[in-house]
């Protein structure tokens, strides 16, 4: 698509007047609160993985205009939008993907040095988590909440347990050691259910056509066109993430 339709989403409800802004915002306060993600939304405002831009580096930037490797179309797309600035979400809107394949992408496009590794600790832990990669114990490694030995402190303690036949899992033990806060835990694993979901603007949303930009119907019909290539693209995911864990302690 050659418009970027969730800032033109957006946009378009920030135009809304301000007493409804502030009824909305106000629902929006209360549902964090309930799933426990207002105090992370504060604390990685700058490295919401969401929110990142890919940077390509050279290797990248050669392989979009060459295309030597025969990549699959949706990463060639996906490091175009990237090259354009597009965040992450941005990207999965465009390609109708949900945020976990682009987490899955991100980190094979990683691996391939086709873009470089964020600046920011928790956009590369999160993506490295959701995708598979990263486990729940290097996911808060990576992101500096808590250290290799506190981790193998747990490791040990749970290897005793499930020795005794008790298995836990290692977010309840974090929580029961007071390393990690269980709502941050419960705001985590949302989080990553969450990711599995697509999220689709409707095109109705979208500003009406005023004569320099695609009317509804040619961009239903891209739609359309990226629902097949991201069906082709499934067909092949085993092969790109061969190298991407899909487990969990």
């Amino acid at each position: 698509m050659n418009r970027n339709i969730f800032k033109l989403f957006l946009n378009k409800f920030l135009a809304y007047p301000l007493w409804i802004k502030q009824v909305v915002y106000y629902r929006l306060w209360q549902n964090m609160q309930e799933n426990g993600c207002d105090k992370y939304i504060i604390e990685n405002a700058g490295g919401l993985f969401a929110l990142h831009v890919p940077t390509l580096t050279f290797k990248g930037k050669q392989e979009l205009w060459d295309k030597k490797c025969g990549l699959d179309s949706n990463i060639y797309n996906f490091l175009k939008f990237s090259h354009n600035g597009y965040t992450i979400l941005e990207s999965s809107l465009n390609l109708f993907m949900s945020i976990e394949e682009l987490a899955k992408l991100f980190i094979f496009c990683l691996e391939q040095n086709l873009i470089e590794k964020p600046e920011a600790p928790e956009a590369y832990a999160m993506a490295g988590f959701i995708s598979g990669k990263l486990m729940t114990g290097e996911y808060f490694i990576l992101n500096g909440t808590v250290t290799v030995e506190q981790i193998q402190e747990v490791l040990d303690e749970q290897s005793i347990k499930n020795s005794n036949g008790n298995h836990i899992l290692i977010g309840n033990m974090l929580v029961k050691k007071g390393f990690v806060p269980e709502e941050t835990i419960k705001t985590l694993f949302k989080l990553k259910a969450d990711a599995k979901k697509r999220f689709v603007i409707n095109p109705e949303f979208l500003p009406e056509n005023n004569g320099n930009t695609k009317p509804v119907s040619a961009y239903e019909k891209e739609i359309k066109t990226l629902k097949e290539e991201n069906q082709a693209l499934k067909k092949t995911m085993a092969k790109i993430v061969n190298a991407v864990k899909t487990y969990d302690i």
